[in-house]
């Protein structure tokens, strides 16, 4: 833990800002009436058909360990996915550390249940990744020498994920922010002056793609200039085309194969400007739904052997099924305590 907190001390002196996850059960007694099913809410990054598979595994984890059937809710929003677990009309949701936040203020019930570890199987390296991108071809404007910068972005089109969006949103304008407070024409800049675009603004355009798919879909389609989305979510529709994975100047294609909202463009190329680090995104778990016996055999079931090695949870780099989570060593889930996510807290500070 020492190391993720040195890691987000130094990334927020360099405008890289890092968001966190976590997981815990709440407290609850056993006398409590749990539901003759459990509903798992989805955000719109994994609720598209090609990932349908993947939602029915988790599903049947769940089944296995509480005996009780399993009901799959997908959105078209990350709002709705938040209030749908806030309002008690689903036990468990997939969420981003700034989901999370919200839905914890909204109803105190909302826990953590689980979270991704990184490739070390500990919380050390449990991060994904921020990304800036624009489209290929239109990167050398973004550059000062040979390094990139954000000075360029000033004034263009930009799509954001949603303003729920810890990597789609969150991390990138706080960057932004940091970054242009330092000059005088932009040092009173705030992250809400991001939201919308026109004269005088920031941005000429705010486009939200509500999705990291859409997000993406919205440079590629050249609805935007500039564009905010994450890795993990754009992991089964992209390749590197060249350059190192997560690092300003790599370029990344479609894949010929990638499904919506990418069908239309396969091939097409954008290049990472931008890339911050980002803890991982949590389960969780509404503990005002769930009883206590339910939380505890289904973070059970999320921590055993059985999901760690099943291959349609950590799913290889070489297998063709379509997941959340690639194994690339020994990634896990793993139990974090709710303080886990003050840092994302304190962004909205």
């Amino acid at each position: 833990m020492k190391r993720v907190l040195a890691l987000m001390a130094s990334a927020v002196l360099a405008t890289t800002i890092l968001a966190g996850c976590s997981s815990t059960t709440g407290s609850k007694t056993d006398d409590k009436k749990g539901s003759d099913k459990i509903t798992v809410v989805w955000y719109p990054n994994e609720s598209g058909e090609d990932l349908k598979d993947c939602r029915d595994e988790f599903g049947k984890i769940i089944e296995k360990a509480t005996g009780k059937k399993v009901e799959h809710k997908t959105t078209t929003d990350y709002s709705i996915a938040i209030e749908t677990i806030a309002n008690n009309n689903a036990a468990i949701s997939f969420m981003g550390a700034q989901g999370y936040v919200e839905a914890h203020n909204k109803n105190a019930k909302i826990m953590p249940l689980a979270v991704q570890s990184g490739k070390s199987g500990t919380l050390d390296d449990a991060i994904y990744y921020s990304w800036i991108a624009v489209n290929k071809g239109e990167e050398e404007q973004y550059k000062d020498g040979d390094k990139f910068k954000l000075d360029k972005i000033e004034g263009k089109k930009i799509s954001f994920v949603s303003n729920s969006s810890t990597s789609g949103f969150k991390v990138p304008t706080q960057n932004i922010v940091t970054y242009f407070n330092k000059t005088d024409k932009w040092k009173d800049l705030k992250k809400d002056d991001l939201l919308q675009g026109g004269k005088d603004k920031f941005f000429s355009e705010v486009l939200f793609g509500g999705s990291h798919q859409g997000s993406a879909a919205n440079l590629l389609t050249n609805r935007a200039d500039v564009a905010a989305f994450c890795d993990t979510t754009l992991a089964n529709y992209v390749e590197v085309a060249d350059g190192k994975p997560n690092t300003a100047g790599t370029t990344y294609r479609i894949k010929n194969d990638a499904a919506d909202p990418f069908t239309n463009l396969h091939g097409k190329e954008y290049v990472i400007i931008s890339s911050s680090p980002v803890l991982n995104a949590p389960f969780a778990m509404n503990t005002s739904v769930l009883t206590d016996k339910e939380q505890k055999d289904i973070q059970d079931a999320f921590l055993s052997d059985e999901v760690t090695n099943n291959e349609k949870i950590f799913v290889p780099k070489s297998s063709k099924f379509k997941g959340l989570i690639q194994k690339e060593g020994k990634e896990k889930f793993l139990k974090v305590e709710d303080s886990w996510f003050n840092p994302i807290r304190d962004l909205s500070k």
